[in-house]
């Protein structure tokens, strides 16, 4: 309960001399709202804004215990946003005082923020900072002691066996039937579980107004250490989540998005995750029982009553929610297996797959089906939507006979718009039931039904309402290791389920019922409803046959793809289309976190992509400028024809000839100058530049080698070895003892730039001086790699002359040169095929990715005979997938797209309107402080001065964010500041989509200019 007492003139006087005497500080006082003790507002004109508590009496170990806490946490945790204590003018951090009585002062910061239950700007982003919050402050509490949090609670849910004597003090009838039941529900079941869990000091008060919230809707700040007390931790999970799914269309959900938040930063058990539920309803228990104990204490206190109505409205819709159906989506929250026997009932079907009988038409050793689209995206969407039933079935036979099928399908995994009925709402008209958990076999009926394995009669129901399942059965199964899983039978004829027994054996291949008419199964089309059940809800045979598409992770572990069972010759499964938030957790859970997701802070879920557009789910097209790998333009016609085609008739090894592989390899070699004629194919970038590591030691019998400062080249372990964008960066080990890095050679920040004289030999002689280092140590070079536009180093054009300078330094120490065009090569810099030809040099080895392959799979290196020979040895090279038949068709059709399309002159020509486009806009934007690069490979690097070129990368991310944002365009940021614009669309980047790109950019630095003279 909260209360608030009117205070005074003379009571103001009295505080202020508080305030004055105790705390040195003078200000104006607000009072605000407090249970037990006094708290008010104090607003100061210099030191800024405090809270002054005024303790009543009482517990002097809890109170020790607030004070104790703040102390712990300023020294484990002092970025937690909690009020952190003030000491009085002699040093306390509290204060005996009168003020209507004896009390005790203390004087804590002030948070600033709304409170929770105020604020309006709530979303899921509230609930998963509040769980991160929570997260972080109990794993600070862990190592906390205090002996004032080792009492018997009666707001600790642990403690909620004490309320059971309460109970009969409820009023109402049917509260107290529901508490009771809560509160022996948690004595007989939960307790004994949550006796055996972690322990620790915890908050257990992150109430509605106790959590500030920002202007983003984000918390910002815990009050009120009051209720800390010594429980498991878990505990704290369900206070906060009582009070946060308060008013929320998903109660579990808001539940699961808390849990799961504070699980990524501080693990919870699996017996965790599962109680949730449990003890966010027994919180509710125990909080009817107190105020019908406070209201018994004190009749007149009606505020009691409608403090809760909030309480009893949402412990009635979570006791409405299917509570196994809950703790599954608790599990799954925290990325555990929501089903924990789920993956050993897939294992086991995929181990015995070759042992199950047919469940229809066993006779046909290779039925012929035809496939239907039920879903919304369907092209017969708007005639099905039309339909009444027997058109429906007129439908489905007529497709049947066109095909000459045995039966139809319907799939695993669709998303259908035709479940209507309000029996498919999950708690509320937005949260619905529509993607399909089984496989839909449709045959006239009375067709006969076989058990796939053998099995007993577990449950049976008959669902006779429409669009219901009419007469379903589950048979029950067991694995080898005793787990027990259900086949679902669904739309059978009452006649078949009337000779059926609960309990009875049902042998492998027994034809044990048969489908059911439309009047009897439903009101749909005859067809059988085949689905695999791990975990029956409770429902048994009521068992629901379609699930939720934003819990989709949870119902595919309940109901797994059934195509493992019935071995049909065509795909019968579609994979369920997620939304963005979900896709992230599924990658979070699924694949290394060290892979990053592009504009994280609002992905995109992209789904096509066209020439040099990228399109998303809803339609929306995004203008790609950072896709060099789609070098001719996303899903090019030509491209993807080649490959199809070829996959269609071989796809094998290079041992076996292929005209394809041989063409392929002349083509390309035809490309470059002599004598580099010799080819190897690989599958990326990184793995052709380990292979020219390979060849330059076989070589030359070298090993060290010579790279170029903040250098990617692979993320193979040899290449991150001569990445120094990787080993120096965060997470590096620094450079190994066989690598040396020499100096960028940047024209506009490194030691000689634009208009100095002889630029590239003076940044040549730094390869020169690593040289003679490593002939100081008896050492020579194997291999210097380099490329002819620096990327990584913030799209660095070369100084006239560095390579041929830097190449003969190298040569001259028997060392090779590397020219690597994984980013630049084919055509792209527009004035050649290769960027290393801008330098007029000739390397060594030259390794070849990215654009190679338009976006699948495929990388060369290409050298000189002469290190060819050396590299044959007598070890064999072969790579299984490089230079495969496909592989080599796709390659052929982007040089040919290339030729016929003129993109290297495009790239020139496009690339220089771009340029010259950016340069005038320098001339308005002084935060432009370069615009560099070749054909499109281009840099435009921002500035806060022009004069000490202090990197302007804040300033950038607001650019590329409001490019995406505004203007829906995709860039990113490069070099080692993290301030240079990077460039490198598609070829088929054109003049309209330059001229798209120069006006976004004016507009989001004009933006900038106006928001920086405010």
């Amino acid at each position: 309960m909260t209360s608030q007492v009117e205070t005074g003139n003379s009571g103001i006087r009295e505080l202020e001399q508080i305030l004055s005497d105790c705390f040195g500080l003078q200000g104006s006082l607000t009072e605000l709202p407090g249970e037990h003790d006094l708290n008010y507002r104090v607003e100061t004109e210099l030191q800024g804004t405090f809270l002054l508590k005024l303790h009543a009496p009482g517990d002097k170990a809890v109170l020790d215990m607030q004070m104790a806490v703040l102390e712990h946490l300023a020294g484990v945790a002092p970025d937690l946003p909690i009020s952190r204590s003030i000491a009085d003018k002699a040093g306390d951090l509290a204060t005996d005082v009168v003020f209507r009585g004896p009390r005790t002062a203390r004087l804590l910061t002030w948070l600033e923020g709304e409170v929770w239950a105020k604020a309006d700007n709530r979303s899921r982003e509230t609930s998963k900072s509040l769980g991160a919050l929570l997260s972080r402050l109990d794993k600070a509490l862990a190592t906390f002691e205090h002996p004032g949090a080792s009492r018997v609670y009666e707001w600790d849910i642990a403690s909620a066996r004490m309320h059971q004597e309460h109970v009969d003090l409820i009023g109402d009838a049917e509260k107290r039937h529901v508490v009771g039941a809560i509160l022996d529900h948690f004595s007989q079941v939960v307790a004994p579980v949550l006796e055996t869990l972690p322990r620790q000091v915890i908050h257990n008060d992150a109430n509605d107004y106790n959590v500030l919230l920002d202007d983003a809707g984000k918390v910002c700040g815990l009050l009120d250490f009051g209720d800390m007390v010594e429980s498991q931790r878990i505990v704290e999970v369900a206070v906060a989540a009582a009070y946060a799914l308060i008013g929320e269309e998903d109660p579990v959900g808001s539940i699961a998005v808390l849990l799961g938040a504070y699980h990524k930063i501080n693990p919870v058990t699996e017996q965790e995750a599962e109680l949730v539920l449990d003890l966010v309803k027994t919180r509710y228990a125990v909080s009817i029982c107190m105020a019908a104990k406070q209201i018994r204490e004190n009749p007149d206190n009606t505020y009691l009553l409608v403090s809760q109505e909030d309480v009893w409205r949402e412990l009635q819709r979570l006791n409405n929610e299917n509570p196994q159906l809950a703790k599954l989506r608790l599990r799954s929250a925290c990325g555990f297996d929501a089903v924990p026997t789920a993956r050993k009932v897939k294992n086991w079907l995929e181990m015995n797959a070759h042992t199950f009988s047919s469940v229809v038409k066993p006779d046909v050793s290779s039925p012929r089906t035809v496939t239907y689209d039920f879903s919304s995206r369907s092209p017969d969407a708007a005639e099905l939507a039309t339909f009444d039933g027997p058109e429906f079935d007129a439908y489905c036979e007529r497709a049947i006979q066109e095909a000459g099928a045995d039966f139809g399908l319907g799939v695993y995994g669709e998303d259908r718009t035709v479940y209507k009925s309000d029996a498919f709402e999950m708690g509320s008209a937005s949260i619905r039931r529509s993607v399909h958990l089984g496989i839909d076999i449709f045959a006239p009926d009375f067709e006969p039904v076989h058990a796939p394995i053998s099995g007993r009669v577990a449950f049976f129901h008959d669902d006779n309402v429409d669009n219901g399942f009419g007469p379903t059965v589950l048979l029950e199964h067991e694995t080898d290791d005793g787990i027990v899983f259900w086949t679902l039978y669904g739309h059978l004829s009452r006649r078949s389920c009337a000779k059926l027994e609960i309990g009875q054996t049902v042998e492998a291949g027994e034809a044990f019922a048969e489908f059911g008419q439309r009047s009897e199964n439903g009101a749909w089309p005859p067809h059988l409803h085949f689905q695999i059940v791990t975990d029956h809800l409770g429902l048994e045979a009521r068992m629901h046959g379609v699930g939720v598409r934003a819990q989709w992770p949870v119902w595919r572990d309940i109901s797994p793809d059934p195509s493992v069972v019935l071995g049909l010759p065509v795909p019968a499964a579609v994979p369920v289309a997620m939304d963005n938030e979900q896709l992230v957790e599924e990658r979070h859970h699924r694949i290394g976190r060290s892979l990053s997701i592009a504009y994280s802070d609002a992905p995109l879920k992209i789904v096509g992509g066209e020439g040099t557009w990228l399109i998303d789910e809803t339609g929306k097209r995004w203008l790609d400028m950072v896709n060099n790998v789609c070098h001719v333009g996303h899903c090019h016609p030509r491209v993807v024809a080649a490959a199809q085609k070829q996959m269609a008739q071989l796809n094998t090894n290079s041992r076996y000839l292929h005209d394809t592989l041989v063409e392929y390899s002349r083509r390309l070699t035809d490309l470059f100058p002599h004598p580099l004629n010799v080819c190897f194919f690989v599958n990326s970038g990184s793995e052709a530049n380990d292979l020219a590591l390979r060849l330059a030691r076989a070589h030359t019998g070298q090993r060290d080698i010579l790279t170029v400062d903040h250098a990617y080249h692979g993320h193979l372990s040899s290449l991150i070895d001569v990445s120094p964008y990787k080993f120096a960066g965060k997470g590096g080990e620094g450079a190994p003892d066989h690598v040396h890095v020499v100096e960028m050679p940047d024209l506009y920040r490194g030691r000689w730039r634009y208009g100095d004289d002889d630029v590239g030999q003076r940044y040549a002689r730094n390869v020169s001086q690593k040289i003679a280092e490593l002939g100081e140590q008896g050492r020579k070079p194997a291999l210097f790699f380099s490329e002819g536009i620096l990327g990584t180093g913030g799209q660095l054009t070369l100084p006239a002359a560095y390579l041929q300078e830097a190449y003969a330094h190298v040569r001259a120490a028997g060392g090779l040169c590397l020219a690597d065009e994984v980013q630049v090569g084919f055509g792209r810099v527009g004035s050649h095929m290769w960027a290393f030809e801008t330098q007029n040099v000739v390397p060594d080895i030259v390794s070849l990715g990215k654009p190679i392959g338009n976006g699948h799979p495929m990388a060369a290196v290409v050298t000189t005979e002469a290190v060819a020979a050396s590299f044959a040895n007598g070890m064999e090279y072969f790579n299984t997938f490089g230079g495969n038949p496909v592989s080599a068709s796709i390659g052929l059709a982007v040089l040919d797209v290339i030729r016929d399309e003129r993109l290297m002159h495009h790239c020139h020509e496009v690339g220089t309107r771009l340029m010259s486009g950016a340069r005038a806009l320098a001339n308005r934007f002084p935060i432009i402080g370069d615009v560099r690069g070749q054909g499109l490979f281009i840099g435009i690097e921002l500035v806060r001065d022009r004069a000490t070129l202090e990197p302007a990368d804040t300033e950038l991310e607001f650019v590329i964010r409001g490019m995406k944002q505004r203007h829906g365009i995709l860039l990113s940021s490069e070099g080692p500041h993290n301030n240079v614009l990077k460039i490198k669309p598609p070829a088929q980047f054109g003049d309209a989509e330059c001229d798209l790109f120069l006006e976004a950019l004016a507009d989001m630095l004009q933006d900038h200019s106006d928001c920086s003279s405010h």
